[in-house]
């Protein structure tokens, strides 16, 4: 059976502080930068999930984009768009609420809703056009 890769993107807003529990107020300030900021920071951010898995005989499709569709509306944008990442997101109540823990959170949070989660392959986040994490569950 032929196989191919899917990907669906999608953007959110959110906003954060870069700050670790586990350094003191100095070691953030010096790690962080401007990115420790009291008051935090916003992204919009561009997630793309990318699944990969053999083609239906029956449909011709990985999976219906519809129902990825829905899988990220409510693994990622139900929980992240528009929120505070570090208040509103229990997860990152002790660990940076930086684009690499992001991007585990969100591969978790899909693996825990999708029907097939063995098909998913990576979640890749752009939290600038610049600054550009992948994640592949390793």
């Amino acid at each position: 059976m032929p196989k191919c890769y899917q990907t669906r993107r999608i953007t959110l807003s959110a906003c954060h502080r870069l700050h670790s529990p586990h350094l003191s107020d100095e070691e953030n300030k010096r790690v962080y930068g401007k990115c420790n900021h009291i008051n935090g920071h916003g992204h919009n951010y561009i997630v793309k999930v990318t699944l990969f898995g053999e083609i239906s005989p029956t449909t011709g499709m990985l999976m219906n984009l519809t129902d990825l569709k829905l899988y990220m509306e409510e693994a990622i944008m139900k929980p992240m768009d528009h929120k505070n990442i570090d208040k509103d997101i229990e997860y990152f109540r002790d660990k940076p609420s930086t684009t690499e823990n992001v991007a585990v959170f969100i591969w978790k949070r899909m693996k825990d809703v999708m029907d097939h989660p063995e098909w998913l392959f990576e979640v890749e986040i752009y939290e600038t056009e610049n600054n550009i994490v992948r994640y592949r569950g390793d």
